[in-house]
């Protein structure tokens, strides 16, 4: 397992005065990332044969946001590694060691040259301590979206600020934009995102919206194809 210590700062709340979902991801991600540090086999691996892993989909329960000030720890581990990818589960907790957010998240490998599937190999996958799986709920990977019934938007540009060290959107970027398109009341109690392209700086995702019985469904499509896809739950109990 591998941890972060953070504290609920100005930038990371909402006017008022919680903390962003947005800003809760950029913390999964940010221990996601770092958690490499803390396997020096799989680092080294990584470096030689020139590798990346990127997200492929996240679940996220909301049990709390946490407010302003609030001291959290971020925590990650891996339960399970295959050739080409892997599973983990990254929770939130607050000062009281209670969660604030479950997550459970599959990255795949990859060339960051050709930006292809690339295995590692059996003893770089031996090395990796995999820990039990921790107690949520597991949905299907794949996000679904609606034959029809869809409300679309204007487009969204992929600026600089999108951009990460891979060269692509960042993946809560994603999360940020179809928020946007959200109605102003509606309160997120559980995520899926399935991330199925990714958008490069200066392409343009153009957002489907479908309401549901759950909440609504998000669909950010890049020239057709669907670049990331979202569903957001809504909360059945203020949190």
């Amino acid at each position: 397992m591998f941890s972060l210590k953070y504290k609920v700062t100005t930038s990371a709340c909402d006017g008022e005065g919680r903390l962003k979902l947005y800003s809760a991801l950029q913390m999964m991600q940010d221990c996601s990332e770092m958690w490499i540090d803390s396997e020096p086999v799989v680092k080294r691996y990584f470096e030689e044969q020139n590798m990346a892993q990127l997200l492929a989909t996240r679940q996220a329960e909301i049990v709390r946001v946490p407010e302003y000030k609030e001291e959290l720890t971020v925590t990650t581990l891996v339960y399970d590694a295959k050739p080409m990818f892997g599973f983990r589960n990254t929770f939130i907790y607050d000062a009281e060691g209670k969660p604030c957010y479950k997550a459970w998240s599959m990255g795949i490998f990859i060339d960051k040259l050709t930006g292809k599937l690339k295995r590692v190999d059996d003893a770089t996958l031996a090395s990796v301590n995999i820990e039990p799986r921790l107690e949520m709920n597991y949905g299907d990977r794949h996000v679904r979206t609606p034959k029809d019934g869809g409300e679309t938007f204007e487009p969204v540009k992929a600026l600089r600020a999108d951009i990460d060290y891979n060269k692509h959107v960042n993946n809560a970027n994603y999360v940020r934009m179809a928020m946007e398109l959200l109605p102003e009341d509606f309160k997120v109690g559980g995520l899926r995102v399935e991330y199925r392209s990714a958008t490069k700086l200066g392409e343009t995702l153009a957002p489907t919206v479908y309401k549901t019985n759950a909440g609504f469904i998000v669909a950010l499509f890049n020239g057709g194809e669907i670049s990331a896809v979202m569903e957001f739950r809504e909360a059945r109990i203020d949190s």
